[in-house]
C-alpha cells in the first residue's frame, strides 16, 4: 500500500455529506413579544435539489456540487470530481453510512480512501454544520421556482465557503 501512495504529492482530510434543499419553507426563529405567534411568509411546495459537498478542515478546500438525486449515481459522479479536483492529491474522505455510499457498483477512484462514521452519530460529521449554516441564509424565506433557489444556493456557497470559514467550522478536535 505504501508504494501506491508514493505516487501522490499530497494528502488531505475531506468531511464529506450531501443535503436536501427545496421550495419548501424552512420555518425558523424570530423576534417577537412574548405570547405572539410570529407570522411569515410559507409555502408548501416539495419540489428540491440535493447539495453534495466535501469539506477540507486542513486548508478550507471544498467541492459543491448540486445533482437532482441522493443516489449512487450521482455520488459516483461527485466522487469522480472530487478525484479530479487535484489529481495528484490523496483524498481521505469522512462520511457517513448512507446504504449508496457503499453501492456494489461504485468505483472508489485510487486516489481516495473512503472512512466511514459509526451509524447514527452525524454529529460526528462536521460537513452537517455546513448545511446548517447554508440552511440559515434560506430560513422564512419562499423562492417561487426551483431556479430562483438555486441561484440563491450558488450566491450562498460564494459569499459563505470561504477557505476560511471551511477550517473554522469543520475542524473538530478528534480528527486533528
Amino acid at each position: 500500500m505504501s508504494d501506491a501512495l508514493e505516487e501522490f504529492k499530497t494528502f488531505n482530510l475531506y468531511v464529506q455529506d450531501e443535503s436536501r434543499f427545496g421550495l419548501f419553507t424552512r420555518n425558523g426563529k424570530a423576534l417577537t413579544a412574548v405570547g405572539v405567534k410570529p407570522i411569515c411568509t410559507y409555502q408548501n411546495v416539495f419540489k428540491s435539489t440535493y447539495i453534495f459537498g466535501a469539506f477540507s478542515p486542513y486548508n478550507g478546500d471544498s467541492l459543491v456540487m448540486e445533482l437532482p438525486y441522493c443516489n449512487g449515481d450521482n455520488f459516483q459522479i461527485f466522487l469522480n470530481e472530487l478525484s479530479n479536483k487535484n489529481p495528484t492529491e490523496y483524498k481521505v474522505v469522512l462520511l457517513d453510512n448512507g446504504r449508496f455510499h457503499k453501492g456494489k457498483n461504485l468505483v472508489i477512484p485510487n486516489n481516495i480512501k473512503l472512512v466511514f462514521l459509526p451509524p447514527y452519530s452525524p454529529e460526528l460529521n462536521p460537513a452537517e454544520l455546513v448545511w446548517l449554516n447554508m440552511k440559515r441564509k434560506i430560513t422564512n424565506k419562499v423562492y417561487k421556482t426551483m431556479e430562483e433557489l438555486k441561484i440563491k444556493i450558488n450566491q450562498i456557497v460564494i459569499e459563505l465557503l470561504t477557505d476560511k470559514f471551511i477550517k473554522n467550522l469543520c475542524s473538530f478536535d478528534y480528527f486533528l
